[in-house]
């Protein structure tokens, strides 16, 4: 299988229109048809009132990115509210540039620096999670977001943000109707004649886009699925189970250490800033097999999970919310003393009770992070003092509960979780992993589940069906039941997830090319030398599953930087340098 070249960076641009915006104002939709979209947002800000703009923004569906920057400096610049399309805009001598990707306006003069705060939140998130990137003073517009720059200051706010409704009753088989139906011509409008294709992990999202494909298109989905051999990883039997119910035309592919090694590089410098989503080097091998069979577009199930309540952790966020249930008296009176204050708190029996209660007393979303590999290790253990002392260790959580605020209202806690998602999950991590190798494969990507009709029908369904007790997304399920297989139904949740730590301990020369990446990230001051030694002949040989994501971000970001052609003076060498000391961090 062919490796990955990425392409040469675009130009920054005083305009931008990307993606496919669909307009329901009929004026604006007309407008579109017989003039082009250029022409449909120029009418959409041609009265210059942002109220009005952020009404218009929110009645367009689809996926886009506008940027428009005129003459006397006016700009305007807005993204679908999944930021499926992404925009980047920078501020130079009182001039707004907007681009895709944010290293094309690093690159203008005067050259963008990194920003210290920006790597602290690659670590902390494993990706760099908008409005800031990499690059000082260069930002990304949040989903769902618009700018409004005028008379020399800039705008930021949002034009949309979700609002769930709790119906008084709720009839299930005229919901599941509607619900299929609603799948149905998802799948259907992001079809485009092309031959019709999508990923197949065999889960319960990408099963129902194959097996949708073959309704609507009149012929059976090709579909494309990856393996790994690697025992818990793979889970290719669930995958042929769909491809069988479905028809599909189905190939495989078995990734290897030995592609990781080759690609990781150019897949690393395709990213416009340090990603480490471990899953976009399997979706790029699958991209990559079905480009070679001539499909110019994939679908993909991404968005399933956070509309309808899939993830593992609703159902554990739920049990720690119980414990808001004992009385106050209880909890304070009897409960904590005994547990956290006397020596039965420390007994093995009692040891979940503990735990359980430490966790529940801490806040959504503070809760969610209490696992978080940056701080359970400490970043004071892992990162350099001198570099440390540029960062804010708080800024990460302040930003997450500034996003977990605005789900507001009477939103329940299972629906703010996943407007939570619908963010941090989707729009900063899953969806540009997907649309990154996509797009690195030559090919295009659609998203059936993040349709507008299906996240205004999630809006609206029942906290109840979404999380029905313990039982993750039942109503999905439910609805679907005849049409997807059990077996893939009542399956445990994958994905394409990566054996790195697994295989960095049983392949030779993955250690080796992991090991060289991190001493020469050492090198740069950012991680200390020891940590990065404890990392690679401790951490990871006990718990390769557990410590492989720490390894693998830091190898990522590494190989990132190599990539960078004099960027505040981070060594731009894109093989593996000598063994001279690369530059300190800026």
């Amino acid at each position: 299988m062919s490796e990955p070249h990425p392409a040469p960076p675009a130009a920054a641009t005083s305009n931008l229109v990307s993606g496919q915006p669909q307009f329901g104002d009929d004026r604006l939709a007309a407008l579109a048809k017989s003039q082009g979209e250029l022409a449909c947002w120029q009418a959409v800000i041609a009265d210059r009132d942002p109220a009005s703009v952020s009404a218009a923004l929110a009645k367009v569906d689809g996926s886009f990115a506008v940027g428009l920057v005129d003459a006397r400096g006016f700009g305007f610049l807005a993204v679908d509210r999944f930021a499926v399309e992404t925009l980047c805009y920078r501020l130079i001598d009182g001039r707004l540039h907007v681009a895709a990707r944010a290293d094309d306006l690093a690159a203008l003069a005067p050259r963008a620096e990194l920003d210290p705060q920006a790597v602290f939140d690659y670590l902390y998130f494993h990706v760099i999670p908008s409005p800031r990137t990499i690059f000082r003073g260069v930002h990304r517009l949040p989903p769902a977001h618009f700018a409004w720059f005028d008379g020399g200051r800039l705008t930021v706010a949002p034009y949309w943000v979700p609002r769930f409704e709790e119906p008084a009753r709720a009839d299930f088989p005229a919901l599941a109707e509607e619900f299929r139906g609603l799948v149905q011509a998802a799948v259907a409008s992001q079809l485009d004649g092309t031959k019709p294709a999508c990923f197949l992990s065999g889960g319960t999202d990408s099963s129902t886009v194959a097996g949708m494909i073959g309704r609507v298109a009149g012929r059976p989905a090709a579909t494309y699925s990856i393996g790994f051999e690697a025992e818990g990883y793979d889970e290719m039997q669930f995958a042929r189970i769909a491809a069988k119910r479905f028809g599909t035309e189905h190939r495989e592919y078995y990734v290897t250490p030995d592609d990781l090694v080759r690609s990781i590089p150019a897949v690393a410098a395709s990213y416009d800033q340090p990603f480490g989503n471990s899953s976009a080097l399997p979706a790029f091998y699958c991209a990559k097999m079905a480009g070679e069979d001539g499909v110019q577009k994939l679908l993909a199930g991404d968005g399933g999970d956070e509309l309808f309540g899939g993830n593992s952790r609703y159902a554990k966020q739920r049990v720690f919310g119980w414990y808001d249930a004992v009385p106050a008296a209880v909890r304070r009176g009897l409960l904590e003393p005994a547990l956290q204050r006397t020596p039965l708190g420390s007994l093995p029996v009692a040891r979940k009770g503990r735990s359980y209660v430490e966790q529940a007393q801490v806040p959504l979303p503070d809760r969610l992070q209490m696992y978080n590999m940056l701080l359970r290790l400490g970043a004071e253990n892992i990162l350099t003092p001198e570099f440390l002392a540029q960062t804010d260790a708080m800024g990460p959580l302040q930003q997450q509960r500034k996003v977990w605020a605005q789900a507001g209202g009477n939103a329940s806690a299972l629906n703010r979780m996943l407007a939570f998602d619908w963010r941090y999950t989707l729009a900063e991590s899953d969806l540009p992993k997907v649309c990154g190798t996509v797009h690195l494969a030559g090919l295009r990507v659609g998203f059936p589940f993040l349709d507008r009709r299906l996240l205004d029908f999630s809006l609206r369904l029942p906290t109840a069906y979404k999380l029905k007790g313990l039982k993750l997304r039942w109503f999905f399920k439910e609805a679907l039941r005849g049409f997807l297989p059990d077996e893939i139904l009542t399956k445990r949740k994958q994905g394409f997830g990566l054996p790195f730590g697994v295989w960095v301990n049983r392949h030779e020369g993955l250690r080796s090319f992991a090991t060289e990446s991190l001493h020469s990230l050492g090198q740069r001051r950012i991680v200390q030398t020891a940590f990065i030694d404890q990392l690679l002949k401790e951490l990871l040989p006990a718990h390769p599953g557990y410590y492989g994501e720490m390894l693998w971000i830091l190898m990522m970001l590494e190989q990132w930087l190599r990539a960078q052609p004099g960027a505040a003076g981070i060594s731009s060498t894109s093989s593996p340098p000598a063994r001279t000391q690369p530059p300190a961090f800026a």
